[in-house]
C-alpha cells in the first residue's frame, strides 16, 4: 500500500508541476515543431538529469532512512540529514527546479522559465509558512541545529563535517 501512496504522489504532485503543466504551457506558449532540435537545446539535458537524480535520491532518503514518505499525509518519522539534505534543506524541491529550468532550457522557452520561477516562489511560502513550522515544532531543537548549520536554497558542499557533527550530539 505504501509503495502504491509514494507513486500516486510521484505522478500527482511532482508529476504535475514537471511534466503534465509545463506541456499545457508549451502547447499554448511555446514552439509546436519538436522535431528541429538544436545542439544547444541540449544543454538543458544536463539539468534535467541533475534534477532527476537529486529528486529521486531524495526520495529514497525519505522512505529509508525518514522512515516515511514524500506524501505529506504520511511524513517521515526521523528527520533526514543524510544524502542531499547534508547539503541543502530542500533538496527535492531544488531537484524540481534544476529539472523546470533544464526544460525552459531545453525548449527555448521563456514561458518555462517564468513557470518556473512562479514555482520557486510558491515552493519559497510554503516552505517558509507551513513546512518549517511544522518541522520545529515535531523535531525541536535538532531541527533548529540543522537550519543553523544547512542553508534552505543554496547547495553548500561545506557544511558535510558540520552535519556529521550534528548528528552526534
Amino acid at each position: 500500500m505504501k509503495k502504491i501512496k509514494i507513486l500516486f504522489f510521484i505522478v500527482i504532485g511532482p508529476g504535475s508541476v514537471i511534466v503534465f503543466i509545463p506541456s499545457i504551457i508549451m502547447s499554448l506558449f511555446g514552439p509546436t515543431n519538436f522535431y528541429k532540435i538544436e545542439q544547444s537545446q541540449y544543454i538543458g539535458t544536463l539539468p534535467i538529469l541533475m534534477g532527476l537524480i537529486i529528486t529521486l535520491w531524495c526520495f529514497y532518503d525519505f522512505i529509508t532512512v525518514g522512515k516515511g514518505t514524500p506524501v505529506p499525509t504520511d511524513p517521515p518519522k526521523n528527520l533526514v540529514i543524510v544524502g542531499m539534505y547534508k547539503f541543502v534543506r530542500n533538496p527535492m524541491y531544488v531537484g524540481i527546479l534544476f529539472l523546470l529550468f533544464g526544460e525552459a532550457v531545453f525548449f527555448k522557452s521563456f514561458a518555462l522559465l517564468g513557470y518556473t520561477a512562479c514555482i520557486y516562489c510558491l515552493f519559497h511560502v510554503f516552505i517558509v509558512g507551513f513546512e518549517e513550522p511544522v518541522l520545529r515544532s515535531k523535531f525541536g531543537k535538532e531541527y533548529e541545529k540543522y537550519c543553523n548549520t544547512v542553508p534552505r536554497w543554496l547547495i553548500h558542499f561545506n557544511k558535510q563535517k558540520t552535519v556529521a557533527e550534528l548528528k552526534e550530539r
